[in-house]
């Protein structure tokens, strides 16, 4: 894309040239302007969501929880932030990448931080029931998920230099977003597996574990809702109708992660783990449900 009376108008990449002023916004790979209003909702929305998940880290000394949440939240709002810089320039390389590299991985380490709880609820519950070890929960999964995020790294690398034309990097970033969905349809599967045997034994009469279980099961369903957007929207690379469509990624992507988050506040694990100076510790069982609570 030439001009007669400057340098050529480059829309997309790091050497690009196009602004507002000197190209057309369907030049642009979202082909829209994002919301200011929205992101910087968003925005303030994750802000508010790190400090709450600090204070109850801290109160509760659950520092891996913690941290996983933590630098997801900070993660989400860098996102956010290349967001409203694609507002001002919907052309700008930076503003892209920040928003398709940090929005994306940030679910992460949130599902981190739920396969280490989950490995505490099994090892506490009864792990004899388990039909693995409660260290699987989160050794396996997390290796998954860094496996699913370096592919979606690399393919991103090859999508966005090609302005998404690349066909590799599209089958490298839908092989790691489909991987990071089995990923944790196994985990729901296995997680569901272990409930259902546990209560075949025992009945969870306690609320805060009840409380507990129903909101990290809602986080993890919202989580794999999010994903499975996510391969339908890069099915097409950067040219699909879906990456096109804001309302629809404020939707499924930015409302689902922010009631996972949430979800993750108000099922804190502090909930059924006492503190320690070393973190979450391991409690001996109680005589109802096998995890001895903060409060009776």
């Amino acid at each position: 894309m030439d001009t007669m009376d400057g340098p050529p108008l480059i829309p997309f990449g790091p050497d690009a040239t196009c602004t507002l002023d000197t190209c057309p916004l369907d030049w642009s790979v979202l082909t829209y302007r994002p919301s200011l209003g929205g992101n910087i909702a968003f925005i303030a929305i994750f802000v508010a969501l790190m400090f709450a998940h600090t204070v109850l880290g801290v109160i509760w000394k659950s520092w891996w929880f913690l941290g996983c949440m933590a630098v997801g939240c900070l993660t989400e709002v860098l996102g956010y932030g290349g967001r409203i810089m694609l507002y001002y320039n919907p052309f700008s390389f930076a503003g892209f990448m920040m928003q398709i590299i940090c929005i994306g991985c940030a679910p992460v380490f949130y599902s981190a931080a739920i396969y280490v709880t989950m490995s505490k609820i099994v090892e506490n519950l009864d792990p004899s029931l388990s039909r693995v070890r409660p260290k699987f929960y989160y050794i396996v999964f997390i290796i998954s998920d860094v496996f699913s995020l370096t592919l979606q790294g690399v393919g991103g690398g090859f999508s966005t230099s090609t302005t998404g034309s690349s066909k590799t990097g599209v089958d490298l970033t839908l092989t790691g977003l489909s991987f990071q969905v089995f990923s944790m349809v196994v985990f729901c599967c296995l997680l569901a597996d272990y409930m259902f045997r546990y209560s075949k034994r025992r009945t969870i009469t306690s609320t805060r574990i009840k409380m507990f279980l129903m909101f990290i099961s809602v986080a993890i369903l919202l989580i794999l809702t999010r994903c499975g957007y996510r391969v339908a929207e890069l099915s097409d690379g950067y040219t699909g109708g879906l990456i096109h469509n804001e309302p629809l990624f404020i939707a499924l992507d930015g409302v689902l992660i922010v009631l996972a988050v949430l979800a993750l506040c108000i099922g804190h694990p502090g909930l059924v783990f006492f503190p320690s100076k070393a973190g979450m510790r391991a409690s001996e069982a109680s005589s109802q449900d096998g995890i001895m609570l903060q409060n009776k």
